[in-house]
């Protein structure tokens, strides 16, 4: 009888959930941040650290949900080394002429809203998570995920909205 090392299966099973989560997690990387190469990196880093704590994570009760979180955290962390806000830059701008100018326009107006309202309005709009789930991807009630999502939108069609963290 053949029987399979336990180690390879975990990676197996790293290996498919990495190919149904990888994409999704970059799109929101890259909504938070407006940078490929930033979005890139920290999806990289968030899997990386899902692997690496694999035998734990894959009996969490979301291991997307981990790794969503892990990537958020990244980017705080991220934002607070710059120490300045995140902003669309004339480079990116003039770069992107390979990308359409939909997603342009998206990622210029997403960039306008506080990194509360992006983070919120990302997880549940784009993603489709519920604001139970973003709560706890964010660290915050999901009452607080509501109420971002709704000063995000009005924002977003030309309202008055307050700012958040």
């Amino acid at each position: 009888m053949i029987t399979q090392d336990p180690s390879a299966v975990g990676v197996r099973d790293f290996d498919a959930f990495f190919d149904e989560e990888y994409t999704p997690l970059l799109r929101l990387m890259f909504g938070m941040t407006g940078d490929l190469v930033e979005a890139e990196e920290l999806a990289q880093e968030a899997m990386t650290r899902a692997l690496e704590r694999w035998e734990r994570v894959r009996d969490m009760l979301s291991p997307a949900g981990y790794v969503y979180r892990t990537a958020v955290n990244l980017n705080r962390s991220r934002l607070r080394r710059l120490a300045r806000p995140l902003r669309w830059s004339r480079e990116s701008e003039r770069s992107s002429d390979a990308e359409p100018e939909v997603i342009v326009s998206v990622i210029g107006a997403l960039m306008t809203l506080s990194r509360g309202q992006r983070e919120a309005i990302l997880l549940v709009e784009w993603l489709g998570l519920d604001a139970r789930e973003a709560g706890q991807i964010l660290g915050i009630s999901p009452s607080s995920v509501r109420s971002r999502v709704h000063r995000a939108k009005t924002s977003l069609a030309g309202g008055a909205a307050d700012t958040d963290g």
